[in-house]
């Protein structure tokens, strides 16, 4: 078979003629041969191959730079990387389909024609943070309160006042009514005031570049508690006697662990556990996932710092949280378990019981 025209070539691989123009401009797909007279584009029928991959991966939604590579890629490079886009796109669905399902639950409970009964419900809470027994100074910043929940991990020379500030700039939400309707403008005005708190402590202390917080809060509603998740703290639900993580670390080794590039044993020990890809300061990506918990009595929620899943198995962190009577025994027992596992890193945890009124 010899040369085929553009309008062939379109037609066999799917591709309309004007794509096929904008993929030779781009360099993706130049054809075999441009006649010197006519300009017309003429294609191999050896190109198809790439032609229809590069069709599939555009309804794949891949944009065109990232498809460039990977038909550079032999065919066990390009099918990793294709699968690596692909967790990454359904991880930004997902993201989105959280949102989605707040925004649905903030309207439903608008709305009028829907009756909600919810019986009254009220939290228990405490908090602690410890230094370790390897860290010189504790970056860590927990914070419980009658409405907000909150754990942020410091880093860099200015971690510590990072932390602080992260925290503190989230505190007006005790006090502070929020309008029906408004919880996620709210609670999104309050995420860039903490970025804005945090590079505010980070440039007028003596920090070197390079500092930043995560950032973990739950926000009491009533019978609700409402998420904001930036870095590798941690929240786990006890519910029902089961132990749930309900928050997705934002970490270089949890991506890699997502696309199937490495295994979580692997990522245990992996000596990039603790690089982040979101956090506070730093011109990290500071997009926070956000969600809607509804509370049922006899809730445990747990909020941590990455010192505690770090040195304390979830099967252990599940028995404290089982086992202990008040939320100030779990948190004691919670840091003591950290501690006595050696005290690698800082440790905070805060612990809320949601139970009935009386």
């Amino acid at each position: 078979m010899g040369l085929l025209t553009i309008g062939a070539f379109a037609k066999v691989s799917r591709l309309s003629p004007k794509a096929l123009r904008l993929y030779d401009e781009l360099g993706l797909l130049p054809p075999a041969r441009v006649d010197p007279v006519t300009g017309y584009r003429l294609y191999a029928p050896d190109q198809l191959e790439q032609a229809r991959l590069v069709a599939w991966l555009r309804r794949l939604g891949m944009p065109l730079v990232r498809i460039r590579h990977v038909c550079s890629l032999d065919a066990g490079a390009a099918a990793q990387e294709i699968r690596a886009f692909w967790v990454r796109t359904e991880a930004d669905f997902a993201a989105r389909r959280d949102l989605v399902a707040f925004l649905v639950g903030q309207l439903e409970r608008e709305d009028p024609a829907m009756t909600i009964t919810v019986s009254p419900l009220s939290i228990r809470y405490a908090a602690g943070s410890d230094a370790g027994l390897v860290r010189e100074t504790n970056q860590d910043t927990a914070y419980a309160g009658s409405r907000l929940l909150a754990v942020a991990d410091g880093f860099g020379v200015g971690g510590v006042p990072a932390s602080a500030a992260a925290v503190e700039a989230l505190k007006h939400l005790e006090a502070d009514g929020i309008p029906a309707g408004g919880l996620l403008d709210v609670l999104a005005d309050a995420v860039e005031q903490a970025e804005q708190a945090v590079h505010g402590a980070v440039r007028t202390g003596s920090a070197a570049e390079g500092a930043g917080t995560t950032l973990t809060a739950m926000y009491w509603t009533g019978s609700q508690l409402a998420l904001v998740h930036i870095g590798d703290c941690r929240v786990y639900l006890l519910r029902d006697g089961e132990l749930f993580r309900i928050t997705h670390d934002h970490t270089v080794v949890q991506a890699m662990v997502d696309e199937g590039r490495i295994g979580p044993e692997e990522a245990a020990s992996h000596p990039q556990r603790s690089m982040l890809v979101r956090a506070l300061g730093n011109g990290a990506d500071a997009t926070a996932d956000m969600r809607l918990h509804d509370a049922r009595p006899g809730d445990r929620y747990l909020l941590c710092s990455d010192g505690l899943p770090t040195a304390v198995p979830d099967g252990e962190i599940h028995r404290v949280l089982t086992d202990a009577g008040e939320p100030d025994g779990a948190v004691r027992e919670l840091v003591a378990l950290a501690n006595g596992a050696g005290g690698p890193d800082n440790v905070s945890c805060v612990v809320a019981d949601v139970v009935a009124s009386a």
